[in-house]
């Protein structure tokens, strides 16, 4: 009987001395788990080292741990396993990009930056009245635009904007932006010209406005002078566009070096209206949305004449005596101004 409860005794030191151990195991285990937490929240709610707002690049294709590892050498992350465990936990999307990343980030605010997709925005503004070779030198030399330019282009297909872009986008894809803008431009603002107009076609009203671009930078001038340049077209006259000729003789490859000269309007080309009447081959430029407007419902008036006023405008005349004094008033104005 003794030994019979001297083995039951020891059966049950060995039990609790077993329990014992497995208690002991998971509170071990539950300490383990504990101090992670506390390190996770403790990362989660710790501002990054980083002291200055950032701008970071994530490639196309970054795996998480590429990417934990992209903004921890950047100092714009705590720890990359906690940002690797956010991902995870939340289910997150990481998108390749340029992301702008504000001093002292948490890692949940950079994960969530990067999981938003909202990329650093750049902009390339591209103004009215250059030429497709002045356009595209500025496309060339826009900031973090990959690729060459092997798009071919006509004068008066691209329209002159500001276009928005991201990190990695393309050159040729600006430009077919812009084609595909002033397609969709020209094709609404011809619906809606005057049908009295003597331009019979899109092209032509595009011919005209890149002239009337170049004629005048005043926006409040552009139909007025669209409505001088219509008035020449109807009566047959020659347009006598010194633009026209600066494009001929520069072949829109830039400004006139020198100033145009009286004898520069004899220059035999197709462009020059001084010598051949109507419009020329093509556009001299790009024009803008104003002068598109103003070409295709011009102002509606008798002036054939116009020349520069000495402030940025010009005079305007129905007569050839009366454009005269006006270019005899220019010249004393100009002279002044030499």
């Amino acid at each position: 009987m003794e030994n019979n409860n001297e083995q039951n005794l020891e059966k049950k030191g060995i039990k609790f001395s077993f329990t014992k151990k497995i208690a002991s195991v998971i509170s071990f285990f539950f300490l383990i788990i504990t101090l992670c937490a506390i390190i996770v929240i403790v990362s989660l709610l710790t501002a990054a080292p980083s002291s200055k707002d950032q701008t970071v690049v994530i490639p196309a294709g970054s795996s998480v741990a590429e990417i934990a590892s992209i903004l921890e050498k950047q100092e714009l992350i705590t720890s990359e396993l906690v940002f690797k465990i956010v991902v995870l936990l939340k289910g997150s999307v990481l998108k390749a990009g340029e992301y702008a990343i504000p001093a002292r980030s948490t890692v949940m605010q950079a994960a969530q930056i990067i999981h938003d997709g909202k990329t650093v925005p750049r902009f390339i503004t591209i103004p009215e009245g250059l030429t497709v070779t002045e356009i595209y030198r500025i496309i060339d030399n826009a900031p973090v635009l990959t690729g060459e330019l092997s798009i071919e282009s006509q004068e008066g297909e691209l329209l002159p904007e500001t276009y928005r872009y991201d990190f990695g986008d393309s050159k040729d894809s600006i430009v077919k932006r812009m084609k595909a803008d002033m397609n969709r431009k020209i094709s609404g603002l011809w619906e809606k010209r005057d049908t009295a107009i003597p331009v019979k076609s899109i092209q032509e009203a595009v011919i005209l406005a890149s002239i009337v671009e170049k004629e005048t930078g005043f926006a409040a001038e552009r139909n007025r002078v669209a409505g001088v340049f219509h008035n020449r077209l109807k009566k047959g006259m020659p347009l006598q566009s010194d633009p026209t000729v600066i494009y001929a003789i520069t072949k829109g490859q830039g400004a006139m070096e020198k100033a145009l000269l009286r004898s520069d309007l004899s220059v035999a080309s197709p462009f020059n209206t001084y010598m051949v009447a109507g419009l020329p081959p093509h556009p001299i430029c790009n024009p803008g949305e104003l002068s598109l407007k103003a070409v295709l419902n011009p102002e509606e008036h008798g002036f054939l004449y116009f020349v520069a006023d000495g402030s940025g405008g010009h005079a305007f005349a129905t007569t050839l005596e009366e454009h005269n004094r006006n270019v005899a008033e220019w010249r004393k104005i100009n002279a002044r101004q030499q």
